[in-house]
């Protein structure tokens, strides 16, 4: 064993549906923009050329649904998203016709944002990490495996904010597909087994405010609640 000069924290780690194992979070991408209309309500225009990566870091995952409020923002908001696991080390680029081989299985999540924080970045080009990667930014519901999700992206994703639907959109209306974007991430990154990726959300984005509880699911594969903390 090393000789570590303090103890490691624990491996950040999300429930698998059907079973006592966890799947060990590696690394977390996001998809910037990959919803034309959220993209237009954003005040960005839509692309087709290369996917809009960011990252946040690993143990920003949630299980239990309990959100913190976070600081340093008073413009909280929440963004639902298709959620994949990858199962398998990639090792160079992935063709497009192989990639879903790497998918271990998929689920649903939120990408908070600290809009505040990304509209003064967006204004003075600076990166969002300050917007995007902070605690607890990544609340999602237990992963479920391919064998038992298979790979349908006709279903409906949706999120309500106190029993109100905010969102909701087929996958299908994705721009990039999941097959583009882990092509598209395996030839900037050696992608491995553990990392999960945000597929970007539709639109419908808005505030969430301390309190406020939060349903957010995809149609026959996955479902989850939580609340923000006053």
């Amino acid at each position: 064993m090393p000789d570590f000069v303090f103890p490691p924290a624990a491996i950040a780690s999300v429930p698998v549906a059907g079973s006592s194992a966890r799947f060990p979070v590696h690394r977390i991408y996001c998809v910037g923009r990959n919803f034309a209309e959220h993209a237009r309500e954003m005040g960005a225009e839509v692309e087709r050329g290369s996917p809009m990566f960011f990252m946040k870091p690993a143990d920003a995952v949630v299980t239990d649904g309990i959100v913190p409020y976070p600081s340093a923002t008073e413009d909280l908001h929440h963004e639902v998203e298709l959620v994949v696991a990858i199962g398998r080390d990639c090792e160079g680029e992935v063709a497009k016709a192989r990639a879903l081989e790497l998918v271990y299985g998929y689920t649903v999540g939120l990408d908070l944002t600290r809009r505040d924080l990304q509209a003064r970045a967006k204004d003075r080009r600076h990166p969002w990490d300050t917007a995007k990667g902070f605690d607890a930014s990544a609340p999602l519901a237990p992963i479920v495996p391919v064998a038992l999700a298979g790979h349908d992206f006709s279903r409906r994703l949706w999120l309500e904010v106190n029993g109100a639907m905010r969102q909701q959109a087929p996958l299908s209306d994705m721009i990039f597909s999941v097959a583009d974007v882990l092509h598209e991430l395996s030839v900037l990154f050696a992608l491995r087994a553990g990392d999960l990726v945000f597929m970007g959300t539709p639109s419908g984005v808005a505030a969430l405010a301390r309190g406020d509880r939060f349903r957010a699911g995809i149609d026959g594969l996955a479902e989850f609640s939580g609340r923000i903390l006053d």
